[in-house]
C-alpha cells in the first residue's frame, strides 16, 4: 500500500492506524444499498448523540445483525428465501447486504431499534476528560530501549 502524502509528514507520529482506517472506508463506500440517514440529535445538558437509520423493508429483527469490532460499526442484512411464495413482480429488494461505519474513539452504541422498515442506531459521544501531564527531563546519555529476549 503507498503512503498518503498527508501522513508521510514527520510531524505525524503513530497514525498508520488512522491511515488503515481511511483506507477502510474508501473501500466500503461504493454501495449505495441500502440507503441511511445520519442526523445529530440536540438534547440540553446530555451528551451528543448520533442516529444513523437505514431502510431496510422487508428485513425483520432475525434478518439483521449488527456488530462493533476495533471502532468499525457493521450492519449486515440477509432474508431467507420464501420458496412457497409466487411472485409475479418482485420490486421488493430481497438481497444481503453489508454497510460498515467507522466510529471515532469515545463512540458508543446506546441502542438500536427496528420500526416501520427503518434500522435505528443510536450513538452518543461522551467527552473525554483532558489530560495534561508534565513530562520530566533526565540528565545523561539516553539509553536506547531495552531489546526484547528471543526465546
Amino acid at each position: 500500500m503507498t503512503r498518503m502524502a498527508g501522513f508521510s509528514s514527520p510531524l505525524l507520529l503513530g497514525f498508520d492506524e488512522l491511515e488503515r482506517m481511511l483506507d477502510r472506508v474508501s473501500k466500503t463506500a461504493g454501495d449505495g444499498y441500502p440507503p441511511y440517514n445520519i442526523e445529530r440529535i440536540k438534547a440540553n445538558g446530555r451528551p451528543e448523540t448520533l442516529r444513523i437509520t437505514l431502510a431496510v423493508a422487508g428485513f425483520g429483527q432475525d434478518d439483521l445483525d449488527i456488530t462493533l469490532e476495533k471502532n468499525q460499526l457493521t450492519i449486515r442484512g440477509k432474508q431467507t428465501e420464501e420458496t412457497e411464495r409466487e411472485f409475479l413482480h418482485r420490486g421488493i429488494a430481497a438481497r444481503q447486504f453489508q454497510r460498515s461505519f467507522v466510529l471515532a474513539e469515545g463512540i458508543e452504541i446506546a441502542g438500536a431499534t427496528l420500526e416501520n422498515g427503518l434500522l435505528s442506531i443510536n450513538l452518543t459521544r461522551n467527552e473525554p476528560e483532558q489530560v495534561i501531564r508534565k513530562i520530566n527531563i533526565s540528565q545523561g546519555k539516553q539509553k536506547p530501549p531495552a531489546k526484547m529476549a528471543m526465546e
